[in-house]
């Protein structure tokens, strides 16, 4: 059966494109030949009076080909690569925390467990580091991260955690992170964190009226005090440790101001030169829609164009958001440090290219199950890839990266399929994988895609120089 070019239209404010799926190409034509594509019905030969389509097809774009089959390009190397090349293992080491987010995909408003009393266990623990000391001979560093629940609740634990891995570790370059609420740290603590170079993201959503409405002890009382204290005993005692190791991390509640937590990133003393992760509240499994205001899209629109005029040296850099900067960093990453030219789409592919489970951020539980990362349901029996006693269970971990086959016929003629996103957590349903629920996020993929490369576009055609 005779296939359709392969190719997607979209236009900037100023120009038409064609995304060449084959080449992976951009190439901008004339109105008249945009329009004539917007016609197309499946036969070229009916556009062949258009001179620019006749040249395309010369060079070999507009061409019609597709992958056969969806398979991972790493899927018969998957069992070395994860005996040999590991480099990162975050650790649960408890269920317990001392607030109650209520954004937190613990709080049970999502498809996950609740807050628990469970702890890991220091012989879990170590048996976890001999995993990855023992799975990690390509990787010259191998990076500990303490998760929770709250970690610093256990902080006897982490020391102990640490010398651990220190000691077995010996040879290769051992770092450690934690993300942490901010609430616990004493002088005795954050020397620990600076003598042992410990990364530290501390989580923080805004100015105390905004930082209040989610982040609250168990009583309801705000935590926002509570952690600036804390804060700005350390910077002065430890700046330089501060300056170099710590950052926050913002969950970005779309019903809040945006312009109020950007002003307060970028004016707030405490706060305003440190590095920053902001991250949109988790929708993956949450059980009811998480709403958006019109200001919040508004203003977050707002200042994206001005990272853009930036970017061309038509504002100064103290008036843009630190807080959307990765956004633009990801495009020139994608687009143009990523993205290669090809001559078609291979025989055998797979959409996006999932991670490998495990390889760069397996997550272990309290109990030494093993999952992808920690942002899966660790409750998901689909998400369980092994154990800590037993290793991996190789066969499960190539039905995650192989997930695109649940979609293969979606996926073989999806235009954006080299930008997918759709890991197997958008397919979790618990028990099993969903074709179903992962093709439910397309739409999303395809907007999403659509709009990255009308912004690289719009960039190029104001003589931007992407970096590489």
């Amino acid at each position: 059966m005779k296939q359709n070019a392969f190719f997607h239209l979209f236009k900037t404010r100023n120009c038409c494109y064609i995304y060449d799926v084959n080449t992976n190409l951009f190439l901008k034509v004339p109105k008249e030949t945009y329009s004539a594509l917007e016609n197309y019905n499946g036969d070229l030969e009916a556009l062949k009076d258009d001179s620019v389509i006749l040249n395309l097809k010369e060079k070999g774009y507009l061409s019609s080909n597709r992958a056969e089959e969806i398979e991972h390009s790493l899927t018969d190397a998957l069992e070395s690569i994860l005996d040999n090349s590991l480099n990162t293992l975050t650790l649960q080491i408890t269920q317990e925390c001392n607030l109650r987010c209520s954004y937190c995909v613990y709080s049970g408003s999502y498809l996950n467990r609740s807050h628990s009393h469970k702890i890991m266990s220091i012989d879990t623990a170590k048996k976890g580091i001999d995993f990855i000391i023992n799975h990690s001979k390509n990787s010259p560093t191998v990076n500990f991260a303490f998760y929770g629940g709250e970690p610093l609740l256990r902080f006897n634990f982490i020391k102990e955690c640490v010398a651990y891995a220190k000691e077995k570790g010996e040879g290769k370059k051992i770092t450690f992170n934690m993300t942490i609420n901010g609430t616990l740290l004493t002088d005795e603590i954050i020397k620990f964190m600076k003598d042992n170079e410990v990364s530290l993201l501390i989580s923080m959503d805004g100015p105390k009226e905004i930082h209040d409405k989610n982040r609250v002890f168990s009583n309801g009382m705000g935590s926002f005090d509570k952690i600036m204290n804390n804060i700005n005993k350390i910077k002065v005692k430890f700046p330089e440790y501060v300056e170099k190791n710590v950052g926050f991390n913002i969950v970005m509640d779309g019903q809040n101001d945006f312009s109020c937590i950007n002003n307060f990133f970028a004016n707030y003393d405490t706060v305003k030169d440190s590095r920053v992760n902001a991250t949109d509240v988790s929708t993956l499994g949450a059980l009811e829609e998480k709403a958006i205001s019109e200001d919040f899209i508004q203003d977050e629109k707002y200042e994206r164009f001005k990272i853009l005029l930036h970017k061309l040296g038509k504002l100064d850099e103290k008036y843009i958001s630190k807080l959307l900067l990765s956004q633009f960093e990801h495009i020139n990453h994608t687009l143009n440090v990523k993205r290669e030219a090809n001559e078609k789409v291979p025989k055998k592919m797979h959409p996006g290219g999932p991670c490998i489970p495990g390889l760069n951020r397996l997550f272990m539980t309290v109990d030494g199950k093993f999952c992808p990362c920690e942002r899966v349901n660790e409750e998901s029996e689909a998400m369980n890839i092994g154990n800590v006693n037993a290793g991996f269970e190789i066969e499960k971990i190539k039905k995650l990266i192989n997930v695109g086959e649940m979609t293969k016929q979606k996926c073989k003629n999806c235009w954006a399929f080299r930008y997918c996103y759709l890991c197997a957590a958008f397919a979790d349903d618990m028990n099993e994988l969903s074709g179903v629920k992962r093709a439910k996020f397309c739409n999303d993929v395809k907007r999403n895609t659509e709009e990255m490369f009308k912004v690289y576009c719009t960039m190029m055609e104001f003589g931007y120089k992407f970096e590489e």
